[in-house]
């Protein structure tokens, strides 16, 4: 019986997926999970009390498999810069996947305070990741300087989806690629041409 159940709830969240790629959060309902697994709505009920209680399994599942993915792509560079690069560019193509927009937009809205706090602390996870590369380069206090980047990243990600629909205020239209090239060259070179002149 427990067995059932949890090939049941991973049907759901495998259904959760499928809707936030196809329609966002729009598309996440009860009726349509109900419709994706063959469960009746009062079926669904039996495993998650509501919407958001969805988006928090899938965050609780797939944030783990997510850093994984960035962790993966870092191990995978031989040098420090080249880690802190694949950590930005993981990150960036993290951000630009559906599911994940669509996970981090409900749970902006949905999630209450504790839940949110919960996600926060699995992307802070992330930023441990770039700890070791940075001391690696010998920054001097390479923990802020990890936040730092992460605040980067952010920026970047918000940059990429204000040019999502095109350009805004006459600003030409951005790619992804741009956008991911120039967070690297902030992160590795800071704002001088060379970042090496501070003059």
């Amino acid at each position: 019986m427990a067995e059932h159940r949890q090939l049941q709830r991973a049907a759901l969240l495998d259904a959760a997926r499928t809707l936030l790629i196809e329609g966002g959060m729009e598309a996440l309902t009860f009726p349509s999970l109900a419709a994706r697994t063959g469960l009746a709505r009062s079926s669904v009920y039996e495993y998650f009390r509501s919407r958001a209680a969805v988006v928090e399994a899938l965050c609780e599942v797939d944030f783990p498999l997510w850093a994984t993915e960035i962790e993966a792509g870092m191990a995978s560079c031989d040098t420090a810069a080249g880690r802190i690069e694949a950590y930005v560019r993981g990150q960036l193509a993290l951000a630009d996947d559906p599911r994940h927009r669509a996970v981090m937009a409900i749970s902006a809205v949905e999630l209450d305070e504790a839940a949110r706090e919960r996600i926060r602390a699995a992307h802070a996870g992330l930023v441990g990741l770039v700890v070791q590369a940075l001391e690696d380069l010998g920054h001097e206090r390479p923990r802020l300087a990890a936040a730092l980047l992460q605040g980067v990243v952010e920026g970047a990600v918000r940059r990429a989806e204000q040019f999502t629909a095109g350009g805004r205020g006459g600003c030409p239209v951005e790619s992804a690629e741009a956008i991911a090239d120039a967070a690297v060259a902030l992160a590795l070179h800071g704002l001088a041409p060379q970042g090496l002149d501070r003059g």
